[in-house]
């Protein structure tokens, strides 16, 4: 994931398309992007490499609202901030 200049919010994410026994390349995409695309039912989750070198699936990624704004999150914790686990950052 990438954080916007002041380091507040994900700008923008990496995502795998889900092949069923294997994840595709990358695709960035905005924030907003993937906020929309959960509104319209495409479902995201964190993935993060095992020691084994393999791909795991993590926790559900859900849109929070917090004082009117829309965080991606895996976690409700109430906190103005985006929240995806400890994803590393590109």
């Amino acid at each position: 994931m990438r954080y916007n200049s002041a380091h507040t919010h994900i700008d923008r994410v990496r995502a795998h398309p889900d092949n069923g026994d294997t994840i595709g390349a990358h695709s960035e995409y905005a924030r907003a992007t993937v906020i929309s695309s959960i509104k319209n039912g495409t479902s995201f989750v964190t993935i993060l490499r095992g020691t084994d070198g393999n791909w795991k699936k993590g926790q559900p990624v859900f849109i929070i609202k917090v004082k009117g704004v829309e965080y991606i999150k895996t976690v409700d914790n109430g906190k103005e901030a985006d929240n995806l686990e400890n994803l590393p950052e590109f």
